[in-house]
């Protein structure tokens, strides 16, 4: 399982030639929220849009470079096109509060969980409470992948269902 922040500002190299092809900006999510592409390049004055790499140009993620396939082109997309980002975008999913459907916030997102091989659906999410919080009691995991159509993923709020809490907790508690 990886750590989408942790891709952020890794150098993405082409594994044909060992050329590197640029640094991770930003990670664009599609519709659904899975993983789409990579950003490489946003807005420069006067120029509208930004570049990126789909994610299917991706051949593996290290800790220290993400390789690309040998036939890897960036593409230019309109800003309207790039509308779920993590850091950007009209939808940004770092710092969406997560909320239960009964109404009380667990948290907001610090960074998202994802299988690089697996479609590269979202399955979970570190929760944050705040720097204080964190440094007392740690940030918290919360598994979203054992609830499959229960999570609402919207442009103000994560809604998930009532039972997420005790799940949460319970993850805290197991670290």
């Amino acid at each position: 399982m990886l750590k989408l922040q942790s891709l952020i500002g890794l150098p993405m190299i082409d594994q044909a030639s060992g050329r590197r092809a640029g640094t991770i900006q930003d990670i664009w999510f599609d519709e659904h929220w899975q993983l789409a592409g990579m950003i490489t390049r946003a807005s420069r004055w006067g120029r509208r849009g930004m570049t990126v790499l789909r994610w299917r140009h991706v051949a593996a993620c290290g800790e220290d470079a993400v390789l690309l396939h040998e036939q890897a082109l960036e593409e230019r997309l309109p800003e309207g096109e790039i509308v779920r980002c993590f850091h950007t975008g009209l939808v940004r999913l770092r710092n969406l509060p997560v909320m239960t459907l009964g109404g009380l916030q667990l948290g907001r997102v610090s960074d998202v969980y994802f299988h690089q091989d697996e479609g590269t659906p979202i399955v979970g999410y570190e929760l944050t409470d705040g720097f204080i919080s964190d440094l007392r009691e740690g940030r918290r995991w919360l598994r979203i992948a054992a609830y499959p159509d229960q999570v609402t993923l919207g442009e103000d709020a994560i809604l998930v269902p009532a039972r997420a809490e005790q799940d949460l907790e319970q993850a805290t508690s197991n670290r």
